[in-house]
């Protein structure tokens, strides 16, 4: 068999040649989930190639290829094909890949592999779980850790409580957790109908460990989980108006410390994540 420039066989290979995600986008997408190809199917990729495409999903080589050449996108569909796969044995050296939210802002990463660990179902959720709890590990990483208990709970009915007790159990450390953190938990709880866990949410709440730029305030989260009908008190309109500007004002021109450089890329990961929220609560 022949071999790519980067070591790996075909088919594997073959993704190395695919490029842009969003040139191969797919309607209806795989399964009628997301917009992804079926890669197994449209590739030739079997159980045999799982650990060639583990090798690629990780591969510092490839993740730091020129931005202009095909390759730098393989590690995404590697990782796209080992979901669809079901590859449980991807889960450990998929958790290597989460600090590159944190590290390198890739927002592939953050969006797509919790959809990953969906589809890899609830083998995955103990190692989640750990990882979600883990105060070692960068905030965004955690987020979207929490994001992959989300999409299992809500691919998998059965695995649903142990999901819940997942993100619960970390959400009880709510008073030394970042308030985004406890937010976007909060957030996960609420989209897997998590009713039983108001007694802790609201805690977080009262406690003001809760960054309500999210998902909003602890009237919205029982509104959310069926407890409320519709909010007690009025909504305030203007949750977002100072955290988010509206691209108008002049931002003064100074050089970044480091930690306010980190600073800033959590505020705009902030202002993208409450955006998706904010969608998804309007449909």
């Amino acid at each position: 068999m022949d071999k790519s420039d980067f070591g790996y066989s075909s088919p594997a290979a073959r993704l190395l040649t695919i490029g842009d995600p969003l040139e191969v986008r797919r309607d209806p997408g795989w399964r009628g989930g997301p917009d992804w190809p079926d890669y197994p199917a449209e590739y030739g990729l079997g159980p045999e190639h799982v650990p060639d495409l583990i090798r690629m999903a990780t591969d510092e080589a490839l993740n730091q290829a020129r931005s202009d050449t095909r390759e730098v996108w393989a590690p995404i569909h590697a990782r796209r094909a080992l979901g669809q796969m079901r590859a449980v044995e991807a889960v450990e050296p998929l958790l290597g890949v989460f600090h590159l939210v944190d590290d390198e802002d890739d927002d592939y990463v953050g969006e797509e592999l919790p959809q990953v660990m969906g589809m890899i179902g609830p083998e995955a959720i103990p190692a989640l779980a750990k990882y979600l709890a883990s105060r070692n590990n960068g905030l965004w990483a955690r987020v979207a850790a929490s994001g992959g208990l989300e999409k299992i709970g809500a691919s998998h009915p059965d695995a649903r409580r142990a999901c819940v007790a997942a993100l619960t159990a970390t959400l009880e450390n709510y008073a030394n957790n970042d308030e985004l953190l406890n937010a976007f938990i909060i957030s996960r709880l609420e989209a897997l109908d998590a009713a039983e866990a108001a007694p802790l949410v609201e805690q977080a709440y009262k406690a003001d460990r809760v960054d309500e730029s999210i998902l909003g305030d602890w009237e919205d989260f029982q509104v959310g989980v069926g407890l409320l009908e519709e909010q007690l008190s009025d909504p305030d309109n203007d949750l977002n108006t100072t955290l988010f500007p509206t691209g108008n004002e002049p931002y003064p021109q100074k050089t970044l410390s480091k930690k306010e450089e980190k600073k800033e890329k959590n505020k705009r990961k902030q202002a993208k994540e409450s955006r998706k929220k904010n969608r998804k609560k309007k449909k």
